[in-house]
C-alpha cells in the first residue's frame, strides 16, 4: 500500500474516533430531498398547503424558518419582517401573534383567490408528524422554547436544526447536546484539509452550503466521518445538470425549489 493512501485512512480513522456525530432523523430515500420553503411551486412558500405539497410530493423534509413573536409565540417565515409575504407591515419581533394570524399570505403572479396565513410552530409539527422529517432554518428563537415544543409533538426525532449565528451554537449545545446540528462550509474551506478543521471545531451533524462549495474529495471526507451534506440546489439554475453534477460528487442530498422535479429526477436516476 502507498504511503500517500495509508495517511487519508489513518487520519479518517482517528478523526472518526474523535467524533461522533448526533445521528440525523433515519431516511426513507437514498438520496435527500429538502423541499425549501415547502413546496411553493405551487402555494406561497412557508405556508400550511406548500408544506402540504411537499409531503405529498414525497419530499423527505420540509425547510422552515422559525421566528418569534413580540409574545413569544414561534411562527414561520423567511424574512424578519412581514412586509414582502403578507398585506402588513412591520417586523414579526415587534408584532403580536394575534395580529400575524390576522394576516393574509399575498399570492403573486398566479390567479390563486385562497387565503393563506402565516402558520404558528405547532401548526406545523401536527401537519408532519410521522409523516415528514423538518428541517429548522433557526432565524429567531431559543433552543429551550423550540425543544419543549417539539418534544409535546414527540418530534424531536424528526428533526434538524440549521444554525445561522455562533450565539445559537451555543444555545443548543448547552441546551440540548443530542439535537443535530446543521452548519454551511465558510468560504475559508476550499478542500478536505479546510473542512477537517472546520468540522474539528464546530461538530456539525450535518452540512449545507451551496453544492458548488463542494468537490469529490470533501464530499468522500465528509461521508466517511459521518457527516452527510445536504447542500442547497435551489436558483434560477436549479434542474438536471446541476443535479448530475451534484450526485457525480457523490452528495447523498439537496435542498431544493422544485422538489416534485427533483423526486421524478430521482427516481428515473433509480436513487428514490
Amino acid at each position: 500500500m502507498k504511503f500517500t493512501t495509508i495517511i487519508p485512512v489513518l487520519l479518517f480513522t482517528l478523526f472518526n474516533t474523535a467524533y461522533q456525530p448526533n445521528p440525523v432523523p433515519k431516511a426513507k430515500h437514498k438520496f435527500i430531498v429538502i423541499a425549501h420553503r415547502g413546496d411553493h411551486t405551487i402555494y406561497p412558500e412557508n405556508t400550511l398547503k406548500a408544506y402540504e405539497q411537499a409531503i405529498k410530493n414525497g419530499a423527505d423534509y420540509i425547510e422552515i424558518d422559525l421566528r418569534t413573536t413580540s409574545d413569544g409565540k414561534l411562527v414561520s417565515m423567511h424574512d424578519g419582517s412581514v412586509n414582502r409575504m403578507t398585506d402588513g407591515k412591520g417586523l414579526i419581533k415587534d408584532l403580536t401573534l394575534e395580529q400575524i394570524e390576522n394576516l393574509k399570505v399575498s399570492v403573486k403572479n398566479k390567479p390563486d383567490t385562497a387565503t393563506y396565513r402565516v402558520p404558528t410552530f405547532e401548526q406545523i409539527l401536527k401537519l408532519c408528524r410521522n409523516k415528514i422529517h423538518i428541517y429548522i432554518d433557526f432565524k429567531d428563537a431559543g433552543a429551550a422554547a423550540t425543544y419543549t415544543m417539539l418534544k409535546q409533538y414527540h418530534m424531536e426525532k424528526q428533526v434538524l436544526v440549521y444554525i445561522n449565528a455562533p450565539s445559537q451554537l451555543t444555545d443548543w449545545r448547552k441546551s440540548v447536546r443530542q439535537m443535530p446540528l446543521m452548519l454551511s462550509l465558510p468560504d475559508s474551506v476550499k478542500d478536505t484539509e479546510s473542512m477537517r478543521k472546520f468540522i474539528d471545531e464546530y461538530r456539525p451533524d450535518v452540512l449545507d452550503g451551496s453544492y458548488d462549495d463542494y468537490n469529490n474529495q470533501m464530499v468522500a471526507f465528509a461521508n466517511t466521518i459521518g457527516v452527510p451534506a445536504w447542500p442547497d440546489a435551489q436558483g434560477h439554475g436549479e434542474g438536471p445538470q446541476v443535479w448530475d453534477k451534484a450526485i457525480a460528487m457523490g452528495l447523498k442530498g439537496l435542498q431544493t425549489d422544485n422538489p416534485p422535479a427533483l423526486v421524478k429526477y430521482l427516481e428515473q436516476k433509480g436513487l428514490r
